[in-house]
């Protein structure tokens, strides 16, 4: 079952950033850049993947807390689910 959010395409976006950014420092490795400079990429790169996971879990979050009509089943089923996720906020 695709669960699919209206973030998911922004998210997306950034995390693709990310992958680009990271293939630069990966050059910037290989090429012997300064280890100051490739420690700050990387950190650039560590925050922007750790913005998009937080972003993405609030999101899984909301929509489990916002959908109507569930059932006591539903329910117990969401606020687990709720619970696992936000370990990793």
């Amino acid at each position: 079952m695709a669960h699919v959010h209206e973030s998911h395409p922004q998210i997306v976006n950034r995390l693709k950033r990310a992958n680009g950014h990271l293939s630069k420092i990966i050059a910037m490795i290989e090429e012997g850049s300064p280890c100051v400079d490739v420690s700050r990429q990387l950190q650039a790169v560590y925050k922007a993947i750790g913005n998009a996971k937080s972003e993405f879990v609030r999101d899984h979050i909301e929509g489990c807390l916002t959908e109507d009509n569930a059932s006591a089943t539903e329910l117990k089923r969401k606020m687990h689910e709720i619970k696992e996720i936000s370990r990793y906020l």
